[in-house]
């Protein structure tokens, strides 16, 4: 009830009704001063509330009237007007007014109709970005797995192929050598040992390349120390990690992170020929620092250019500087190597 005598058409008919009794009194007031200076014969006080009454009584019906009739269209406007934006609201844009009247009000409904315009078009440019997005989401998902199977096919070629080729060539000598020659066919076996013990490292390290590189709803802490347990499980190496307590990280800085440490041991497993491997994680104010550290046979910064371009290092690199953070490494042969990055977060 209360609302409904706060609409627009009461405001009007309040409206009218204050103008009316303003203007009794000012009557009232005119009529009493007359009738008090000048006492005509005819302004009697009789007189003057029989003119008032019937004034009153007239201007009532008369502003009832106006005020019901005169905002009568104004009122549907603003309903048409109401109805418009909750429809905007509820993401109909293609809704639309139309007045003919040319005042304030059809104006307001021409702004609003050019305002669900511009509204639809946005939103199919938004539609337009995602359909864009996902299909570019979906080439470079399959670039990555196209060039992901690419360096694996490669690594295992250059890598491990050539070393079971060895392996073979080896095992046949050894084997012709076995009754002519025992301790050659001794010492061939025992390089066939190595070989193996080479050519199973390299496989463990393409196979961590393998595993998934999100942690599957674990903390960074957590799967870099299941990471690790697994590698000390298959290798004659000494793992020591060293992380806070609490690490809060968002889930982006914690999965490259994940990734940085996954691609590091690769490498580690790959070419240090490295007895013990030390990760240090802290955060100190805004950043995180990761510390990496080998015992092996390290290389030449300066002047191994193979070393400096190999694509678990551009990774590591490329991973580091997507997160605003910075990426060092040093080393020095038979020295082993050093990487130390900082993230902020």
């Amino acid at each position: 009830m209360k609302e409904k005598f706060s609409s627009i058409r009461y405001l009007f008919l309040r409206s009218h009704l204050s103008s009316l009794f303003l203007m009794a009194v000012v009557i009232l007031s005119l009529a009493l001063s007359v009738h008090v200076l000048f006492q005509p014969a005819w302004l009697t006080a009789e007189a003057i509330f029989f003119f008032l009454v019937l004034l009153l009584a007239a201007g009532f019906i008369i502003s009832v009237y106006s005020g019901f009739t005169s905002t009568g269209n104004i009122k549907v406007r603003l309903d048409h007007i109401s109805v418009l934006i909750t429809q905007f609201a509820n993401g109909n844009y293609l809704s639309s007014v139309h007045f003919e009247e040319r005042d304030e009000i059809g104006r307001i409904g021409k702004e609003l109709n050019e305002l669900g315009e511009k509204l639809q078009a946005q939103v199919k440019s938004l539609q337009r970005m995602a359909d864009e997005k996902a299909e570019f989401a979906s080439s470079a998902h399959k670039a990555a797995v196209i060039e992901e199977r690419q360096r694996l096919a490669r690594d295992l070629h250059d890598a491990v192929s050539q070393q079971l080729f060895a392996l073979t060539m080896m095992s046949e000598a050894a084997v012709k050598q076995l009754d002519r020659n025992p301790e050659k066919a001794k010492t061939q076996i025992r390089e066939v040992a190595a070989a193996a013990l080479k050519a199973q490292t390299e496989m463990r390290a393409l196979l961590l390349h393998l595993r998934p590189i999100d942690l599957s709803g674990e903390s960074l802490k957590q799967g870099v120390a299941h990471l690790i347990e697994e590698l000390q499980q298959k290798s004659q190496i000494d793992f020591r990690l060293a992380t806070p307590e609490e690490l809060v990280l968002s889930r982006t800085v914690e999965e490259h992170v994940f990734r940085i440490i996954q691609e590091s041991l690769s490498n580690i497993l790959r070419h240090a020929d490295a007895t013990e491997v030390t990760i240090e994680l802290t955060k100190r104010s805004n950043e995180l620092f990761l510390y990496v550290r080998d015992n092996g046979r390290g290389f030449d910064v300066v002047n191994d250019a193979e070393r400096k371009t190999s694509y678990g290092l551009k990774t590591m690199r490329e991973r580091s500087e997507e997160l605003g953070g910075t990426f060092t490494i040093r080393s020095s042969e038979e020295e082993g190597t050093y990487i130390d990055i900082r993230i902020p977060c």
